[in-house]
């Protein structure tokens, strides 16, 4: 037989009768993720890019970050990450090469230290095993508080060296050919 409606009982009986596919519910997750980067100001070039994290939460969840490293980030007063930290911590954890920008005191320290020592996993006795080269002793210091701030209680040991006689002197006179 035959079937009537209007118009308007048709597009219902549509919709309903549909199911989201899997490409449409990529494309609506791909809409939400590019509305976060733009209500952030996050700009991104790159393909197959991690999605930003809205917490440091997500970091312990979906990265396995150290419970200690997550406990010092709160300790610090770190509640939510910044537009830096929320996409260069992700793109940074899954292994990816990173050139960001973001304005002093927007958080670019934290963004880099927490999946470096992530990566490191755990302390281990051999030597230098990450190296962080600052243009200044300033900004060396300012990194150097903040790994330190963010290792605390990890295991981890966090130098920082600015004159070579002063290494040799610290790590001995062997310490720039054995590192």
């Amino acid at each position: 037989g035959i079937k009537w409606m209007s118009s308007l009982e048709a597009k219902f009986e549509d919709a309903k009768d549909k199911k989201p596919t899997a490409e449409k519910l990529e494309r609506l997750r791909r809409e939400k993720i590019n509305r976060f980067r733009n209500q952030h100001r996050i700009n991104v070039q790159g393909t197959d890019l991690p999605d930003p994290i809205a917490t440091f939460d997500q970091l312990q969840e979906e990265y396995k970050v150290h419970p200690k490293i997550m406990e010092n980030i709160q300790a610090a007063g770190f509640r939510v990450p910044t537009p830096i930290q929320m996409q260069a911590i992700p793109v940074m954890l899954h292994g990816r090469e990173l050139l960001a920008s973001a304005p002093t005191g927007s958080g670019k320290t934290l963004a880099f230290c927490i999946p470096i020592l992530t990566h490191l996993k755990q302390p281990r006795n051999k030597g230098f095993r990450a190296l962080i080269i600052s243009p200044t002793r300033e900004l060396a210091s300012q990194t150097h508080r903040e790994l330190v701030k963010l290792a605390e209680g990890t295991g981890f040991r966090i130098h920082m060296i600015h004159k070579a006689a002063e290494a040799a002197k610290k790590f001995g006179p062997k310490s720039s050919k054995k590192f």
